[in-house]
């Protein structure tokens, strides 16, 4: 074996392993379900912060460490992603905050593309939720492996085996609980490991912001202490042992069963045993299939994927960053990759790890890390970078809009910056821009999943690029994809325009409803138009 053989042979061999000690995965739920609290509860267990804090900051409690845009600290919710790196008991967890709201379920499947493995939070006493399930359709359709949480137990809820029951009949899922609460939801007196009978008693820290206090009971102490509520518990562990409802490592990783545990984030109860599921059971990275459905094993040359790009987070810098997701290869800050779009160099020479708003120097990563690459003006969402032979991942689909309004500057004096956010806002995703040669430049159509993306659009352009917008709406809600033949002929036909998306070039008639759209593709058979993507999934008329 030659020197660089053997060289070769060991980098692999050293990418393999600290591969295998990665898990990269996403919380997602409906929003008010405790995704942000549990975020920064999984933080706290990891001893990653010193304490935690809340969605609705209490007192001189702040807000969670992943919200960090002003809107999001405002407001409450979650309106972008954020990339928090944990190391963790030898292994490193690369977690995924994402936006609960529905309006920006567009983020939330790019950021599904970045990860191995997602936790389905279900709030306790709703159970699975409109926009928890349009998540789970793009797991669904991802073939993603799915932990499942239930949380809120210290509020009342539901019984456990109704909503294990829930799970399995609506999204074929076959739930296998980890572990079994004790006492009903509201009344939460701690858990039961179902793989070892230990019964951990839990005890409520002063407004949960350190982690909760644990004591482990054998079974003849646990029976004393716990009561009727401890003998109901059994019985019902007894029912899911009777009916098979035991982890199974193979379905799981096919996404044909769930592993659940109960808990609440808020009060800190629980969270240490999903973090300890997330460790033991989540996929490391493994091979991706690049355009050509061929295989990119994890020891190759660096191969890497822009999954959201993301503006002035540093105030200071006015900076943009594009956060890659490291798929494989060994990642060396300065080095001078291949942006497989243009075929041109890309220098890696201001590399971050980011901690919510924190952000530190990162001088090496490994497959299932997220970098983030600073000043990366070239680069788009879906973009691939490479070193070595080339690779090319599939691009990350748009999401089909059902919301438009025509955006104007309000100071005519401030074109340029209006120019200027808008591209800005464009590359980042936070919208689609439509323009045509009718609308002109100064006019684009803002293209949107939900209303609220507006609103995020308006804030950053007055707070950020210093150009107050108008923001008019159109009586559009559909949108198709066409082709240039087609154009001209559906922009002659009442109730339809042809707009083009500025970010990839794509011609898009928009309807004024489904019944028109209905309509033309009656009359109008011949004429070329093809559905987007809705919520992961090809869209339904």
């Amino acid at each position: 074996m030659s020197v660089d053989t053997a060289a070769t042979a060991r980098q692999e061999a050293e990418v393999a392993n600290e591969a295998a000690r990665r898990r990269t995965f996403a919380v997602i739920s409906h929003p008010d379900a405790g995704k942000s609290t549990t975020t920064e509860a999984l933080a706290l267990h990891a001893a990653a912060i010193s304490s935690a804090g809340a969605v609705h900051g209490k007192g001189d409690r702040k807000g969670v460490t992943s919200d960090w845009m002003a809107m999001e600290q405002d407001r409450g919710i979650s309106i972008t992603s954020a990339a928090l790196r944990i190391d963790y008991e030898g292994q490193v967890l690369n977690l995924l905050d994402t936006p609960g709201h529905a309006d920006f379920s567009e983020d939330t499947y790019r950021v599904l593309s970045a990860v191995d493995c997602a936790i389905m939070l279900l709030d306790s006493a709703k159970g699975l939720e409109p926009q928890t399930l349009k998540l789970f359709d793009v797991c669904r359709a991802r073939r993603m492996p799915v932990i499942t949480f239930v949380n809120k137990w210290d509020r009342p809820g539901r019984e456990p085996l109704e909503l294990l029951d829930e799970i399995e009949q609506r999204i074929g899922l076959r739930p296998t609980p980890l572990n079994w609460p004790v006492g009903i939801a509201g009344d939460f007196r701690g858990l039961v490991d179902r793989t070892t009978g230990d019964y951990v008693k839990l005890t409520r820290t002063p407004g949960g912001a350190t982690k909760a206090l644990e004591e482990v009971l054998d079974a003849d102490r646990a029976a004393e202490t716990e009561g009727e509520a401890w003998t109901a518990a059994q019985e019902e562990i007894e029912l899911l042992e009777a009916l098979g409802a035991d982890y199974d490592e193979e379905s799981f990783l096919a996404g044909k069963s769930s592993p659940v545990l109960f808990g609440a984030a808020l009060s800190n109860f629980g969270v240490g045993q999903l973090l300890e599921a997330i460790v033991n059971l989540a996929p490391a990275p493994t091979a991706k299939l690049d355009v050509q459905e061929r295989p990119r094993p994890v020891e190759k040359p660096f191969s890497g994927q822009v999954f959201k790009m993301q503006a002035n987070m540093d105030k200071n810098h006015r900076d943009r960053m594009a956060f890659v997701r490291v798929s494989s290869g060994r990642f060396e800050r300065g080095m001078v990759l291949t942006h497989a779009a243009t075929g041109r160099p890309f220098a890696t020479k201001y590399t971050q790890a980011v901690f919510g708003a924190d952000r530190s120097t990162i001088d090496t990563a490994y497959p299932g890390d997220v970098i983030a690459l600073v000043n990366a003006q070239a680069l788009k969402v879906g973009d691939t970078l490479f070193d070595g032979p080339k690779v090319e991942f599939p691009p990350i689909p748009s999401f089909a809009p059902e919301h438009f309004v025509v955006a104007r500057a309000v100071d005519a004096g401030k074109y340029k910056q209006f120019q200027k956010g808008i591209a800005q806002l464009d590359a980042e995703g936070v919208v689609q821009v439509l323009t045509s040669d009718v609308r002109g430049e100064q006019a684009p159509v803002l293209a949107a999943v939900g209303p609220l993306q507006f609103d995020v659009v308006r804030h950053r352009m007055e707070q950020e690029f210093r150009s107050p917008i108008e923001a008019a709406p159109l009586d559009y809600s559909v949108a198709r994809r066409t082709d240039a033949e087609s154009a001209p002929k559906l922009h002659a036909l009442s109730g339809a325009e042809v707009l083009r998306r500025r970010s990839d070039g794509e011609l898009l008639v928009l309807v004024h409803n489904k019944w028109r759209l209905r309509v033309i593709e009656r009359d109008h058979p011949d004429l070329f138009m093809e559905p987007l993507l809705a919520g992961g999934v090809v869209e339904e008329d």
